[in-house]
Formats: C-alpha cells, structure tokens, sequence
C-alpha cells in the first residue's frame, strides 16, 4: 500500500547560511552531489565521469525576461508588477504588488502605461499597456528570487549559457552550472544534447497548502521534432537519457507515453508527486537543491525514492552544500 504523503514530510530545517546569493565562479566548480548505488561528493566539471558515448541531456533552452517593473498609481501609491504570461502585443497577465489596485486602473511607469482591464483569480491581473511589450521590457529588471538578497551585477548571471528563446520569469537553474567548456567537451566525448523549452513561470513557485488539492498553474512548452526523435533514437538503442532541471522532467513527462517522446507545444499543469509513475524513461535528473515543500521537492522524491532523496538532503545539509537557485548541485539517478 503507498504511503499517504502529508506537507510536513517536505519540510526539512535548513540554515540560512547555506541558502546561496550567487553561484559558484566558473559555474561548473559547484559542488555536485551524485546519488546512485551511494552518495559520492564531486563538482560539476566531474559531470562527464558520469555519462557515456550515446546518453543524452535534455535541457531547457528557455530565456529570462526582465519581467519586473516599479512604478504608481495615478492616485501617487507605489506599484511592483511581474509580467506572467503574453497574452498579445501589448497585453500581458501580471501579478502586482500594491494597495487597492481596481479594474480600469491607469499605471504609469518609466516612459509608458498599463491599463488593468481584467481581475483575475489568485490575484493575478491582465494589463493592456500603451506600447509593445518588446518596448517595454528594455525598461524592466531581471526578477529574482525573494531568498536571494545580494544585488545582481550581471544579469546573464542568472541565464544558463545555452538560453535562447525568451518567456520565463525565472530562470531553469540546474542548468546555471554549465559552461561552453564544459558542454564542448561533453560533446567531444559523444554525449547528445537535446534542447525542449518550458517557459518557467508561478507554477514552479506557487506555495502547497495542501497535496491532495494542490493544482499547477499552465507554463507553455515546446518539443521539437528533432529533439522528440534523438530523445527516443537514444532509448531505442538502449543509451541514457537525462533531465536537466525540474522544468525538463516536467515537458518530457506532458509529451511522453510508455517510453515514446512526442513533439509538440502547448501548456503544462503536471504536478508530479510521491506515487507519479513516470513515462519519459529517463535514467536520472540534474537539479539544484530545493526549497521545503515546494513541488520541486516532491517531483525529485517521487522519481528518486522519499526516503532516499530526503536523507540526500541531511547528508547536504551536514556537508554544507549550498542551496536553491544559486546553490550546488544534485545528480540524481533513478532508484
């Protein structure tokens, strides 16, 4: 019989010490957890000791916008907006921090205005602004983290080297940890890449009050064709495949069915949990380490074993990895 998970069993105490405001400098000289047959303790550019000639890694080719902007009410009140989702060209669903913020409320920020011509549930508001979003994001801020306090100097920072196709608010971090070396010298020794694209957005952060209930909000993806068809060439012909990130095992898991990639695009509401039985095939995922309980967490307990992963999770705390968005790494393979 499967055990009945409540929120408590994702909670663990973590020192605010360990929670990193920037990543390791190269990026792939982060500390990397492998758990296989056990734990053994390595840093990221030991990654290739780890795959063979024919595996392939899935990674999310995503992009982060400069989604934040501050600005006030005509009335003269301070507002924070995070851009969500494109709706159109000068229409896009927000979050926005401020007092009574009404339907057909004018923002003004620098150099344009928004309109809230729709309330949404969840606190979530559709803006239509007086320019191109294009035009607009040239004035926005890179939006990170609340647990990151540090400023970010850079903002490609907080892009992995291979992003490409602009649309998240944040950024898939497990892939923060490669270099253009790094990958050059995967390839050289045969590893594949396939890039997917899951643009992350709030159903990657939105808090869990309860599992039973608790439902994603839609995150738009991308599969193409040629990725669908190297993914499954590669199980086909008995090699490995690998997540990188939470965001890939989530895209792979929409288009998947017994083992058979499929191409495609459209939006995404799994949520993947502690008795999820997965369809990808994948050997193993690389993820950084999660904030208690988020649905981060239970994706990586569900694919990796709870009682397996939550002891992985002591053992980093003891050995002082760094933690979250910025923090070390995890290479988890399956149990």
């Amino acid at each position: 019989m499967n055990r009945e998970f409540t929120l408590e069993d994702f909670n663990y105490e973590l020192p605010k010490e360990l929670i990193a405001q920037e990543h390791a400098i190269p990026r792939d000289h982060s500390r990397m957890m492998v758990v296989k047959d056990k734990i053994y303790h390595k840093h990221f550019y030991n990654l290739p000791e780890f795959l063979e000639r024919g595996d392939t890694l899935v990674v999310n080719n995503t992009k982060v916008i400069p989604a934040r902007f501050f600005g006030h009410k005509e009335t003269g009140g301070k507002v924070e907006i995070l851009l969500i989702r494109k709706l159109k060209d000068t229409q896009w669903e927000c979050l926005i921090k401020g007092k009574k913020i009404k339907q057909n409320s004018t923002l003004n920020f620098n150099g344009f205005k928004g309109r809230i011509v729709d309330i949404e549930e969840e606190g979530k508001k559709i803006i239509e602004f007086d320019k191109r979003v294009e035009e607009i994001m040239k004035k926005g801020n890179v939006p990170l983290p609340p647990y990151i306090k540090k400023k970010l100097e850079d903002p490609n920072m907080y892009q992995t080297v291979y992003s490409k196709k602009e649309g998240a608010i944040a950024a898939p971090t497990a892939g923060l940890h490669f270099t253009k070396e790094l990958i050059n010298n995967l390839k050289d020794k045969g590893v594949n890449f396939a890039e997917i694209t899951l643009h992350v957005s709030l159903g990657t952060f939105r808090p869990v009050h309860d599992i039973k209930t608790h439902k994603m909000d839609e995150e738009y993806y991308e599969v193409s064709e040629e990725s669908a068809k190297l993914i499954n060439k590669t199980l086909s012909s008995g090699r490995r495949v690998f997540a990188v990130g939470t965001t890939s095992v989530r895209t792979l898991e929409t288009v998947s069915k017994e083992g058979v990639v499929n191409s495609g695009s459209g939006f995404s509401n799994i949520f993947i949990k502690p008795g999820y039985k997965f369809q990808s095939g994948i050997s193993g995922i690389i993820t950084n380490f999660h904030i208690p309980k988020s649905t981060l967490l239970m994706m990586i307990t569900a694919f990796g074993g709870y009682e397996r992963v939550m002891n992985a999770y002591k053992v980093a705390i003891k050995e002082r990895y760094r933690f979250y968005s910025f923090g070390d790494s995890m290479f988890l393979f399956k149990e």
